[in-house]
C-alpha cells in the first residue's frame, strides 16, 4: 500500500538531514504508527510521501504509482490531514466537502451518504452550512477529517490527528480508522499519544534525529526491549526526549 525506500530530505544551509535513508513497507489492513519527538523527522517523511516535499533521494510509491513520475495517481489513492489544518476559511463546511469531493471525481450521491456518516459521527451536522471561519479548532479539524475522507482512498495520511479532538470525535476517529482497515485499506499516522499507538496500531516506527530507529509489531519490539513499555522503548530510543 505505502512504499518508502532510502529517503533522504535536508533543508537548506543544514548540514544534518531532516530525513536520513529511511524505509518502510505499510501492508493492506494494516495501522501504522509513526512515533518521534519533535523535530524528529515526522512531518517531513509526511510532507514528502503526498507529494508537498521534494527530496532528494529514494523512492515513494502509493498504490503501486511512484509519487514523483506519477504523482495524480498516487495522490488519488490517499487522503492527508495535516497537523495544521488550513482550510478555505471563507467557504461553508458543505462548500468546502463538496469541493474536496469534485477533486476527487466523488458522485453527487456517494458524497452525499458519505457525509452524512461523518458529519453525525463527528457531530457537525449543524455547522455544515456555517462558514468554516466560525468554527473552533476542534471543528475546523473535523471538517478537515471529513474532506481528506470524502473520497474513501485506500490509504490514509494522518499527522496528529486527534489534535484538537474531543473524547467522542477521537473515539469515532479510531473505529473509522478501524473499519477502514478491516476493507483491505491501510492507516499511516504520527501521533504524540503513546498510548493510543499502543491500543491502536498492528505496528509502530520510531524516528529520531531523521532515522527510523526501531520498526515493527509491539509485540516485536517490546521483545527485543525485554517487555519495556512503549513509553520506555520510546524514551530508550530517543535519549529520553519526550513525544
Amino acid at each position: 500500500m505505502l512504499s518508502i525506500e532510502h529517503l533522504s530530505k535536508s533543508y537548506a544551509q543544514n548540514s544534518v538531514k531532516a530525513v536520513d535513508d529511511l524505509s518502510l513497507e505499510l501492508q493492506p489492513g494494516e495501522i501504522f504508527g509513526f512515533l518521534g519527538p519533535n523535530g524528529a523527522g515526522k512531518t517531513t517523511t509526511i510532507k514528502a510521501l503526498t507529494g508537498i516535499l521534494p527530496f532528494e533521494a529514494g523512492r515513494i510509491r502509493i498504490a503501486g504509482h511512484d509519487i514523483v513520475t506519477d504523482s495524480i495517481a498516487a495522490k488519488m489513492n490517499f487522503g492527508y490531514v495535516s497537523d495544521s489544518h488550513i482550510l478555505y476559511d471563507k467557504l461553508t463546511g458543505r462548500e468546502y466537502v463538496d469541493f474536496m469531493a469534485d477533486i476527487y471525481g466523488v458522485s453527487l450521491e456517494l458524497r452525499k451518504t458519505r457525509a452524512e456518516n461523518l458529519l453525525e459521527k463527528f457531530q457537525l451536522k449543524d455547522a455544515f452550512d456555517q462558514p468554516i471561519k466560525s468554527y473552533s479548532h476542534g471543528m475546523k479539524q473535523k471538517i478537515n477529517i471529513i474532506g481528506a475522507l470524502i473520497h474513501n482512498p485506500k490509504l490514509w495520511v494522518l499527522d496528529e490527528p486527534m489534535t484538537g479532538l474531543d473524547p467522542q470525535s477521537s473515539f469515532e476517529l479510531k473505529n473509522l480508522m478501524r473499519e477502514h482497515c478491516k476493507e483491505g485499506n491501510s492507516v499511516f499516522f504520527s501521533t504524540h499519544i503513546l498510548e493510543v499507538a499502543e491500543k491502536l496500531c498492528d505496528r509502530v516506527g520510531i524516528i529520531f534525529k531523521g532515522k527510523l530507529m526501531t520498526v515493527g509489531s509491539l509485540e516485536e519490539i517490546k521483545a527485543q526491549a525485554h517487555d519495556e513499555s512503549l513509553e520506555e522503548i520510546f524514551l530508550s530510543v530517543t535519549g529520553g526526549t519526550q513525544a
